[in-house]
């Protein structure tokens, strides 16, 4: 058998310069994108100027730009923009960093105007404006002193125009890498101005400059429902600050991010991000005070209230040698018992035991919902190889509600967990927890006759 040659550099000089030449031409000519980045590396011979002309038409008219982009276009015009940050950092970056990162500076302070142009539900064109963020550090640490020094004044130019974020997580991508004397320059214009997320800012040169009571100012200066406790219990606890730490992680944070699994929606309950986040910050700076009883209390009681995984594991290593067996059962017999049946059945599935869920799913046969399908099916597939007894009572809940409710668009689903239930009776020995796949169908059939839809399928 013949095996593809694989693209390499050396491979590619063997074809020749002609060879290589015609390919080249042969792409440009149907390539817009491609042909924008040879025209560039063709005027990087004469220099970084030369480069830096031809991003600056194509910024130019960016810049200028108002009409609305339609969504047939959406996919060529991420590519032109593609192609523009491409040749600025594969062009003219090696001729001059410092022309390069001018430019990539530009070229994210349009992302205003494109937003507005351009329906991006796919977040297409916003990935090339975070790359081109993303890309920025690597630049500004190859920058000489005299052009490090105006950094501030580029991004200060860049923040002004901000909409999406992108300067300001530009400006603290770059703030580590500028000399301490530019930072305490930058810091010292700052504190004169007021607007825009300049706190922010500050707090990112307080953190490059090692400045933790800046740092802390800072946040307490800043409205409550945009401070963030746990960062600066975090920063307090880095530093060994340990009673400071802990008043910082039990203050309240206004607001945060929510979340909610399909198993919590299934409970009827919503959780914040953060709060498990400050239960371990909390229960480390507790053991860093010595206080390890408290911090495992507190670990088993956020247990308890969210049955998440994650904090049981962080209890259970925390243990002394032994204990854990003992622990476990206790915790997999708390779980058990919860009235957060959705929840319980995640935790098992999680962890894994899926001996236990399968135990939940049958004791709670009548419980389970199947309107809460995201929750069901993944766990009906979960158990099934090796349970499928409970496997069977997770597709009748799903089965069973969508004629129940004469969900007609999903009856197509509904066949198929007929099917799955046929297949499931041939190897589910008859069982006193539920009726025989014979008595279940023949009640669904009396139940829902006259849903033709559903028996044609």
């Amino acid at each position: 058998m013949v095996r593809k040659p694989s693209l390499s550099h050396d491979a590619l000089l063997l074809l020749g310069a002609e060879k290589l030449a015609q390919i080249i031409l042969d792409e440009a000519e149907g390539n817009p994108s491609f042909r924008k980045r040879v025209n560039a590396a063709l005027a990087g011979t004469n220099g970084p100027d030369a480069v830096g002309k031809l991003i600056d038409r194509r910024l130019s008219a960016l810049e200028r730009a108002r009409a609305m982009i339609s969504w047939e276009k959406e996919r060529a015009f991420a590519e032109d923009l593609q192609a523009t940050v491409t040749t600025i950092l594969k062009e003219l970056g090696p001729l001059s960093k410092a022309h390069a990162v001018q430019r990539l500076v530009r070229f994210v302070d349009t992302h205003g105007s494109v937003f507005d142009r351009i329906d991006d539900s796919n977040g297409r064109i916003q990935r090339v404006y975070w790359d081109a963020v993303e890309a920025m550090p690597d630049l500004v640490k190859q920058l000489v002193p005299k052009d490090l020094a105006i950094m501030p004044e580029r991004l200060m130019t860049s923040l002004a125009k901000d909409s999406h974020g992108l300067a300001h997580a530009m400006a603290v991508s770059v703030i580590p890498l500028l000399p301490a004397t530019v930072l305490s320059d930058w810091d010292a214009r700052l504190e004169r101005v007021t607007e825009g997320n300049v706190l922010e800012i500050r707090q990112a040169i307080a953190d490059a400059r090692g400045d933790l009571d800046l740092y802390l100012a800072l946040e307490e200066r800043r409205p409550a429902y945009r401070q963030n406790p746990l960062q600066a219990a975090e920063r307090l606890l880095a530093a060994n600050r340990l009673v400071e730490a802990l008043a910082w992680v039990r203050c309240e944070r206004k607001g945060g991010l929510a979340y909610a699994s399909a198993s919590d929606i299934a409970d009827g309950r919503i959780n914040r991000v953060h709060d498990l986040e400050k239960v371990g910050c909390e229960a480390r700076i507790l053991e860093a005070m010595k206080d390890r009883p408290a911090a495992q209390a507190l670990r088993w009681a956020a247990f308890e209230s969210t049955l998440n995984a994650a904090i049981l594991r962080d209890y259970i290593q925390k243990l002394d040698d032994f204990a854990e067996f003992d622990e476990l059962d206790k915790a997999f017999a708390f779980v058990a018992k919860s009235s957060q049946a959705y929840c319980a059945l995640d935790f098992f599935l999680q962890w894994p035991r899926l001996d236990l869920a399968a135990k939940l799913i049958l004791d709670k046969s009548d419980h389970w919902d199947g309107r809460n399908y995201d929750a069901l099916l993944s766990a009906a597939k979960m158990v099934e190889p090796d349970y499928p007894l409970a496997a069977t009572v997770l597709y009748r809940a799903l089965l069973t509600n969508i004629l129940d409710r004469g969900k007609s668009q999903a009856y197509g689903h509904g066949a198929r967990y007929l099917a799955k239930l046929g297949e499931l009776s041939k190897i589910v020995p008859e069982d006193p927890r539920i009726e025989t796949h014979v008595t279940y169908v023949r009640g669904l059939k009396k139940a829902h006759e006259r849903k033709a839809g559903f028996w044609s399928l």
